[in-house]
Formats: structure tokens, C-alpha cells, sequence
């Protein structure tokens, strides 16, 4: 009895020692190329003999897609004598015709094993996103089960291509992408992130949307207003600016933050109110079978800056006064927006068709096949409050 006791401590103990060994699927990092970042360009350049001598490729659009890599020899670590890399970050380029096959293609220039679990942004290229399908393009991201879903979707003025690269060697362009991203808190003149997994949504849905634009000009990135998306189409219709994304924010009351420059009608001078909260309501009205919509926009704020020497910050007279500048600042804003989303884009990127799908379904049916068309011929108007609730610590 004792010796059945004891072969069952050993059995026991063999067993603890097999759990406790390590991760049986662990991946040494010296071993892996990190992606971190991902662009694709439509390619409008030569592509590779091989390629011209195959009569597949004839009349066939091909992608330039570029991996940012992160690997042992970018970081510090990885390099002798704990001398700075001359960047920290690798990219690597390849071109074809499917994203799949043209990712393998990679596999002949790097000596590390491809890992994109930690991917966080994937940059289209203006003529790619004009030219073809956004749901054709970013297929095989949203099936790729090693593409994280929460990784970042943008739009490149020009190549897509140049928003990888920077001037500054210790900065792996990824990341900084993804940190200016997070300023959409602090301004209107950023959009809310779009992630791959929110983009699924979108691309089904065949509502028309908006993407982040970004902008690389000699080594440096900027954003720079917004992408339209026509959702019939998916494809690039067109851009809107950073005062078009103040009047979106504005209509969708998706703005956390941000600022609003108004001028003293008298002096001219600026002041500065900046948003502590806004709630914006988009009512549709359906009478005799016309569709007409009202904006209400109701923000709270203060005065962060003025410069009308004449009037003290916190004089009554002088905030109502402004609360009236900055209503009709935002209304200007919407108004210009709209002018362009209405008859320049004809697409509705701010929902007001979700709004009559909610409050008019019947109705909704009828006209969601051709609604950017309808959006464009509907009369809109906007209603602004502005209340300043307060105005600093400057002051007699």
C-alpha cells in the first residue's frame, strides 16, 4: 500500500513538471519581425519582369503594399554596444495584384518570421481608395484572424506609402499615428478613431462615411481634414478640410472638446470659446411626402482668450454679446459643410438617414436605395445656443 502511495507521488510530480515547462507555442522575439504599421498604394510605376511577362497582370490594378517592421536589430538592445540603430523601424515594400500572395512575396526579403498581432494601422492611398473598392481592397484584413480588429484605418492624401516614413530616426511613424489619433479628445479637427472592426459595420451597411485623412509631406505627417467614402460605391469620392470637420462634430455632437474663433463684430478682434460640453439632435420632419430636417446644437463653454480691449470677460453685456459671435460661427460652419456634402459630394456622411430609418422606417425603405441622391435635394436648417458658462480668472 505504501508503494502504490509513493508511484502515485511520482506520477503526480511528472505531471506538475509538464505543466510547468513554459509556453509550448512561445515565439522568441530575436526570431520575429513585429509589424506595427501597414499602407497600401494602387501602382502606377514598373512592376517586377516577372510580372510584365505574365498576361494575368494585363489591365489589372496592383498594389504597393508596405510593412513597417519593429525587429531585435531596430531597438537598442539588438545592436552592438548599445548604439542607436539609424532608425527604429524597418519597411518593407512588395507589389502585386491580392494582398495575400503579395505579404508571402515578403517573405524573399526578410530574415524574421512576419508577426502583425500587434499591427496597429493600415493607411490607404488616395489613388488606391479612389480607384477600387474599399470592401475588395480590405478583405483579407477583416479576415485575417491575426489582424487585431481595434488597429486603426486612414486615408493618405497621395501615397500611402510616405505616412510610414519620418525625420526622426528614434520615432516609428505606427505609433506616432496612433498617438496624434488620441487628440480627437482635445479638437474637432480630428475624427473619432475608425478601427477595422467599426469599418465592417460601415462597409455593409452601404452608408456613406467618413476616414481619417492623413498627410506626408518631406518627412512629416499631419492630419489634415477627412476622407469621404461614398457608400455605394466604397470608394474615395472626395476630401473635407479641418473647418468641414468643425461643422460634422458640430451636426453629429461627436465633438469631446475643441475651440471655436469668433470676432468681435465691432473691433474685429478674436475671441476664443472653448467647448466643455455639446449635444447636437438631427429631428427629420416628413410632411406631403417632402423630408426636411432641423439641427439642434445646445453647447456649454467658456471664454479662453479674447482680445477686445474695450468689454471685461466678465461683463454680462460682453457674454451674451459673444455667446451670439460664436452661434453664428458654428452655423456658419454646418452651413458650409453641408454645401459641400449636399451638392458638391451628394453623400450623407453625418446620418441623417439613420434618423429617418429610426423615426420613418416605412418611409426609410422606399428611399434608402437612392438616399445620397435625396440628401442632396432636402432642406436643412440649423439652430445654435450657446451658453458661456465661464470666463476665467482674469479680471478686475
Amino acid at each position: 500500500m505504501k508503494r502504490k502511495h509513493q508511484y502515485i507521488r511520482y506520477l503526480l510530480l511528472m505531471t506538475v513538471s509538464f505543466l510547468l515547462t513554459g509556453c509550448w507555442s512561445s515565439k522568441e522575439i530575436e526570431d520575429l519581425g513585429i509589424i506595427v504599421g501597414t499602407s497600401l498604394d494602387l501602382e502606377t510605376g514598373d512592376v517586377s519582369s516577372e510580372e510584365q511577362q505574365d498576361a494575368r497582370y494585363a489591365n489589372r490594378d496592383l498594389l504597393t503594399i508596405t510593412n513597417q517592421f519593429i525587429t531585435s536589430e531596430t531597438t537598442v538592445s539588438g545592436t552592438k554596444e548599445g548604439t542607436l540603430p539609424e532608425k527604429a523601424y524597418k519597411n518593407v515594400t512588395e507589389t502585386g495584384d491580392a494582398v495575400l500572395p503579395t505579404l508571402r512575396n515578403m517573405l524573399l526579403k526578410v530574415d524574421k518570421r512576419s508577426f502583425a498581432e500587434h499591427s496597429k494601422v493600415i493607411i490607404i492611398g488616395e489613388d488606391l481608395a479612389s480607384t477600387v473598392n474599399l470592401q475588395q481592397t480590405l478583405d483579407f484584413f477583416l479576415r485575417e484572424l491575426e489582424i487585431r480588429p481595434s488597429g486603426l484605418l486612414l486615408i493618405a492624401q497621395n501615397r500611402a506609402s510616405q505616412a510610414l516614413e519620418t525625420n526622426e530616426p528614434t520615432k516609428i511613424p505606427a505609433f506616432q499615428l496612433v498617438e496624434m489619433m488620441e487628440g480627437h479628445e482635445r479638437t474637432t479637427k480630428i475624427l473619432p478613431p475608425m478601427t477595422v472592426a467599426k469599418l465592417e459595420g460601415k462597409l455593409y451597411s452601404d452608408s456613406s462615411f467618413l476616414l481619417q485623412n492623413v498627410l506626408a509631406e518631406d518627412g512629416e505627417v499631419r492630419f489634415a481634414g477627412a476622407a469621404v467614402i461614398e457608400g455605394k460605391t466604397k470608394k474615395l469620392r472626395g476630401f473635407l478640410n479641418e473647418s468641414d470637420l468643425e461643422g460634422i462634430a458640430w451636426i453629429t455632437g461627436e465633438g469631446k472638446g475643441g475651440l471655436v474663433k469668433g470676432f468681435d463684430e465691432e473691433s474685429g478682434a478674436p475671441i476664443i470659446y472653448e467647448i466643455i460640453s455639446a449635444k447636437s439632435k438631427i429631428i427629420p420632419l416628413i410632411k406631403d411626402d417632402q423630408i426636411s430636417f432641423t439641427i439642434k446644437i445646445q453647447t456649454e463653454g467658456r471664454i479662453s482668450e479674447h482680445w477686445v480691449l474695450s468689454d471685461k470677460a466678465f461683463d454680462n453685456r460682453f457674454l451674451k454679446k459673444a455667446e451670439k459671435v460664436f452661434e453664428k460661427e458654428i452655423e456658419r460652419l454646418v452651413k458650409k459643410v453641408l454645401e459641400k456634402t449636399q451638392h458638391e459630394f451628394q453623400t450623407d456622411v453625418a446620418g441623417f438617414g439613420n434618423k429617418i430609418r429610426i423615426d420613418y422606417p416605412k418611409v426609410w425603405q422606399k428611399i434608402k436605395k437612392d438616399w445620397d441622391q435625396t440628401f442632396s435635394e432636402v432642406p436643412i436648417t440649423c439652430e445654435v445656443n450657446v451658453t458661456i458658462k465661464d470666463y476665467g480668472t482674469s479680471g478686475d
